[in-house]
């Protein structure tokens, strides 16, 4: 039993990280120690946590995840156009659990003059919540090959808003803080990936590099 309180922690700790990052950003911090100290908190969760997406072997010899530099570049405003009729698709997760991804709109903006577009999800898995998995050039090599997320409000990851607070249409996309699911870590583990329409042709250097590559 004691392993749904620790998921339940695990979640809270996630959802603090997430607490202070858009405080710090909404008091008009210097990002890039932001994003510093939002990377420490996440490496001790993963070398101390029970919840650790790494196993108790993994956390024995675990030295920090692996990251890109910090890259203001690749912070961008975002405008959300929701769909008038959504559309779903069913991820099988293993054996016996299958999650429904419902197409609920798409993100654009710019990058490098580049004109982009992702969908945006919404999971049943757990009740609910915001889902924003992608996959760019980086990938396999400097970053996961299945690709990474941005967001995922279920686990207590969450998305930035130009003035701090919720709003329909606008969202500030920062790749930053883009991060691996938990199967690149451990393969006991199964993951929801990014569908073809969140390939984007473009290489994103920001965010958790593959951890997986030695000569990375």
């Amino acid at each position: 039993m004691a392993d749904y309180l620790d998921l339940y922690d695990y979640r809270r700790r996630v959802s603090a990280l997430y607490r202070e990052r858009a405080r710090a950003f909404a008091a008009g911090e210097d990002p890039a120690p932001i994003l510093q100290s939002f990377r420490q908190g996440k490496d001790e969760l993963f070398a101390h946590h029970p919840q650790s997406a790494l196993d108790e072997e993994g956390r024995s010899h675990f030295q920090g995840l692996r990251y890109f530099p910090y890259n203001p570049a690749l912070r961008v405003p975002a405008t959300l156009t929701l769909l008038e009729q959504t559309s779903e698709q069913d991820i099988i997760l293993g054996e016996r659990e299958t999650l429904t991804m419902t197409t609920i709109g798409h993100l654009h903006f710019v990058l490098a003059e580049t004109q982009l577009t992702l969908a945006l999800y919404w999971l049943t898995l757990y009740g609910g919540g915001l889902f924003l998995p992608f996959r760019d050039t980086t990938g396999p090599r400097e970053s996961y090959g299945g690709g990474r997320y941005l967001f995922d409000t279920i686990k207590g990851s969450e998305p930035f808003f130009p003035t701090g607070e919720f709003e329909r249409q606008q969202m500030v996309l920062d790749f930053n803080y883009a991060y691996n699911p938990s199967c690149a870590y451990d393969y006991r583990w199964v993951c929801p990936l990014a569908p073809g329409e969140n390939h984007l042709s473009v290489a994103l250097n920001a965010g958790e590099r593959n951890y997986q590559s030695a000569d990375l």
